[in-house]
């Protein structure tokens, strides 16, 4: 996968996700009648160097109902807040398929993005 599909993949992804996790966020915020269950989690972000990670980071903290808020250079993991814990195992996966994967052809670190 080139360079070029995978940084114009990641603008339309992250788009994407923008407008959806808006929406959500929204939701829960004005229609979710019991306690939010917001909270902590982890996420490994693998080889991405330095700068990539601190990307990520901004892509998920840009995105609505998560935020990074702290990125543990030791165990290669980034913890995250989110709003809605219920949704930690859909929130995971499309930042993987949808951010790091398109993140790790960027930088040299594979050449497997697909959409």
């Amino acid at each position: 996968m080139n360079k070029i599909f995978s940084l114009l993949m990641l603008i339309i992804h992250f788009l994407k996700a923008v407008i959806l996790s808006g929406w959500e966020t929204v939701k829960i915020i004005l229609f979710k009648s019991q306690t939010i269950n917001s909270g902590i989690t982890t996420l490994d972000y693998g080889q991405l160097n330095e700068n990539t990670v601190s990307l990520l980071s901004a892509l998920i903290t840009l995105t609505p109902g998560t935020s990074v808020i702290e990125i543990d250079t030791d165990n290669q993991q980034l913890i995250l807040h989110l709003l809605d814990l219920d949704t930690r195992e859909k929130t995971l996966a499309v930042i993987e398929n949808d951010f790091s994967k398109h993140l790790k052809v960027l930088s040299g670190i594979s050449d497997e993005a697909k959409t």
